[in-house]
């Protein structure tokens, strides 16, 4: 299977406040500031994916003040939104939109739009809302992919077709995402852009010279006094023609090589923010784990994998000490039963367990201290969160590899999130235990 890397695109790094517009001018500031009131300082705290203990409150049910502008309709959809309250709160964003909206203002309610649409699992209505902010308010995809409040929604067919438009590009989703795939693959594949310009001048250079040579072929060919010696030309006529038919092979070559990198960057960035939940109940994403683990995916039917895990137990302490951390994917199980919908709630045990979100996210994924901690959570075995979505990458990078999806398959990753090997069947582990440098080795150093 092609090399992957869970690091995710460096070129979205976004605040929390579903205002996703550079530069930001006094009026997005001033509803920033609205946001993170709203969100972060009301009764209701943000989780993973999830609005906590916000159910409507006595006090949430009385009449709100009217919105006269995009701007405070924006912003008390988002309080009703966060008291549960999806139905008024999509009144509120098809309200602002109505009210002659500037374009952070139209961004922001198409954006926060789609994401009730997602609660209420009304996939197409969503896809229709980003589809719309991507293509004319200038929507990052990097935001889409982050987003916990849309965690429900990448797990829908709806997201696969919006990803896939992004990813080719065009007029009716933008080329923004295109864009930034073409620069991380430029990084990847530096010389390509040379070799497409030698490509095109050989070529160029060929096609001048099969037009100076027609003539003096037909010359050749009628013969007489002077004229030109014909196998000679022909000769030159055919290098040329074969020097064309080659470069134009080579640069469509390139070009169907790039498709294949874009799409393989796209599966990474997917797979970077797989969550999973660590022994201690934590959850984290999988892009938090590079550099402080080598996560070891065994995906198939539930007798195998079991098997494997069992077999890994023997090894349990050398794997431990080269940072091995199994993470078993089995298939068509362990798929998280539908919640009934109450406002928002859960549990507040199932909070406790779940990531903060926003700045102090952004923040912690970046820290020296997070990433201590989470390397102290780090056991042997974690298990995967929002199975629908583990699957499906992981059929995805099974059909780009010409495998039959549902097959028995395991990923190894290395300490910088590419892959290190993969192949059918579970692996051997006490072959891996002899690649696998340990943590502390200078290889393993070198890997991050």
């Amino acid at each position: 299977m092609a090399v992957a890397n869970f690091a995710p695109l460096h070129h979205h790094h976004f605040r929390r406040c579903h205002w996703h517009c550079s530069p930001p001018n006094s009026s997005s500031m001033l509803i920033s500031k609205a946001w993170f009131l709203s969100r972060n300082l009301s009764p209701a705290k943000i989780t993973h994916g999830q609005l906590v203990n916000c159910s409507p409150s006595p006090s949430s049910t009385s009449p709100e003040v009217s919105a006269t502008t995009a701007e405070s309709s924006v912003n008390l959809g988002l309080s009703l939104f966060s008291k549960g309250r999806v139905k008024d709160a999509l009144e509120q964003f098809d309200t602002a939109l109505t009210l002659d909206p500037n374009p952070v203002e139209a961004q922001a309610a198409l954006y926060n739009k789609a994401c009730c649409h997602a609660y209420r699992e009304e996939a197409k209505k969503a896809a229709e809302c980003l589809r719309t902010a991507l293509r004319e308010y200038d929507l990052k995809f990097g935001t889409i992919l982050n987003d916990p409040d849309l965690a429900s929604f990448r797990a829908m067919p709806e997201f696969k077709e919006l990803q896939e438009e992004a990813r080719l590009g065009g007029e009716d989703i933008g080329y923004g995402f295109r864009r930034d795939l073409k620069l991380i693959s430029e990084v990847q594949a530096p010389f390509r852009g040379i070799r497409r310009f030698f490509y095109v001048a050989f070529t160029a250079a060929a096609g001048i010279s099969l037009f100076l040579t027609i003539p003096r072929l037909f010359a050749a060919i009628k013969g007489g006094d002077g004229a030109p010696d014909l196998l000679q030309t022909s000769e030159n006529a055919g290098i040329n023609i074969g020097g064309i038919i080659v470069f134009v092979a080579l640069f469509l070559w390139d070009n169907k090589k790039e498709e294949e990198q874009l799409a393989q960057i796209t599966r990474n960035e997917t797979l970077s923010r797989l969550p999973l939940r660590l022994s201690t109940n934590r959850i984290v994403e999988l892009v938090q784990l590079r550099d402080t683990a080598r996560p070891v995916i065994l995906a198939g039917k539930k007798e195998t994998v079991d098997s494997a895990m069992r077999k890994a137990e023997r090894f349990r302490t050398d794997l431990l000490w080269r940072g091995v951390i199994l993470v078993p994917v089995i298939w068509g199980e362990r798929r998280e039963p539908r919640a009934e919908k109450k406002g928002f709630g859960v549990s507040p045990k199932a909070a406790a367990s779940l990531p903060s979100i926003g700045e102090d996210f952004d923040k912690r994924t970046q820290s020296v201290v997070a990433n201590s901690k989470i390397k102290a959570e780090i056991r042997f075995r974690a298990e995967v969160v929002s199975a629908v979505e583990w699957e499906r990458w992981i059929r995805d990078q099974q059909k780009a590899e010409s495998i039959t999806p549902g097959e028995d398959v395991y990923i190894i990753l290395r300490l910088d999130g590419r892959v290190r090997k993969s192949g059918l069947g579970m692996p051997d582990w006490q072959e891996i235990v002899k690649e696998v440098p340990p943590m502390e080795d200078l290889l393993s150093k070198l890997e991050r």
